[in-house]
């Protein structure tokens, strides 16, 4: 039997508390080649998702990455949680090292009945927005304090099937259907064709791919759309809260989910693998806030006005952008980035009615 051994150091319980559940009473145990942790839920909401992410030497471990058995994802609040880790499935040569742990209890997520669209709770903080990494561009700069209000936002980005289903709802035509099309990669350069929208954007799609050639105006007239049928006041993030979600909460990374450049890979589909085109959600690992592709894949639009210099007068609570601007906001990289595009700090700015192959959205809702 191969020998193993562990040196708990550190248990940080991170808590979400308005409508959420709190973990507390945290303790862990050595039994064999396992390591037991309970603790205690409580709240008063149906269930919770209940995450853990182990930090090592070498990297961070999240809870899809880990072999782990008992009450984690979705757990219903009450005494004495158990959730057990089968080290040896994740070391085969055993761990001999100090781990950092976290358990994290998330908010209520919910499921939007008209699209499908999933929703996560995202606790609000605050954070050091900005070029936290030194290798970033001027307007990332100044690094400086944001603080965010509880908010959810799409755990994936808006699909072709969900923009379809708006779309059969409302006759909607987008404003690449109306004009002349939408920008496009010819395999040399960008190029505009009119033959060229969300339905036919390039490359083959299925409907679980995210939806492109939409412009920040199309967004607008879908966000009305599904508020008006799901009875709740859908928007784009502003890019504060993108930022402090991809970040997973407002953490020094990188990348949404990571900071290690040779595992981005892992995280984004961007030029370096996409085969230059957009795929499925999900395919790729999560944040540490159960979010998908917030790097890679797709530009996401934000609500904001861009402003070169905001960063500097921006305030600290809530920034909602300038109040007018000629350009706005987009995050996150694409397909068709590079790892530079792709880093959760990274800015550009499209004007509104602007479509691409690479361009997409995904929607938030502030929490009550």
């Amino acid at each position: 039997m191969k020998k193993l051994a562990i040196i708990l150091a550190l248990i940080i319980l991170s808590v979400a508390n308005l409508h959420a559940a709190e973990v507390k009473n945290v303790q862990s145990t050595q039994v064999g080649n396992r390591v037991q942790f309970t603790y205690d839920l409580i709240g008063e909401e149906r269930e919770a998702e209940v995450t853990v992410n182990l930090t090592v030497p070498g990297g961070d471990r999240k809870t899809a990455d880990l072999h782990l058995e008992g009450d984690v994802g979705k757990v219903r609040p009450g005494r004495g949680k158990v959730i057990w880790w089968n080290v040896l499935q994740d070391f085969p040569r055993g761990l001999n090292s100090e781990i950092a742990w976290e358990i994290t209890a998330g908010g209520q997520s919910f499921t939007d009945a008209t699209t499908g669209m999933e929703f996560v709770f995202v606790k609000g903080g605050c954070y050091e927005m900005g070029d936290a990494f030194g290798d970033g561009e001027g307007e990332e700069k100044p690094v400086h304090n944001v603080c965010v209000n509880d908010f959810h936002l799409g755990k994936y980005e808006v699909t072709v099937g969900q923009f379809r289903t708006f779309v059969q709802d409302t006759n909607y035509r987008t404003e690449a259907e109306k004009g002349d099309g939408c920008y496009v990669w010819n395999g040399s350069k960008w190029e505009k064709d009119g033959s060229k929208s969300w339905r036919s954007p390039g490359f083959s799609q299925d409907d679980n791919q995210p939806a492109v050639c939409v412009s920040w105006n199309d967004t607008q007239t879908f966000n009305d759309w599904i508020s008006r049928k799901g009875g709740k006041s859908y928007r784009l993030p502003t890019e504060a809260e993108w930022e402090y979600a991809a970040r997973s909460g407002g953490k020094k990374e990188k990348y949404a989910g990571t900071s290690n450049d040779n595992g981005l890979g892992d995280y984004a589909w961007y030029h370096a693998n996409s085969g230059s085109k957009t795929h499925p959600g999900g395919q790729k690992r999560p944040n540490g806030l159960g979010l998908y592709d917030m790097t890679g894949n797709v530009w996401e639009w934000c609500q904001d006005w861009y402003g070169e210099k905001y960063y500097g007068e921006s305030p600290r609570d809530n920034p909602h952008g300038p109040s007018s601007g000629q350009y706005r906001v987009v995050r996150g990289g694409s397909w068709g980035s590079g790892p530079q595009d792709v880093r959760a700090a990274f800015r550009s700015r499209p004007d509104p009615a602007y479509r691409l192959s690479i361009s997409g959205f995904r929607l938030s809702l502030s929490a009550p």
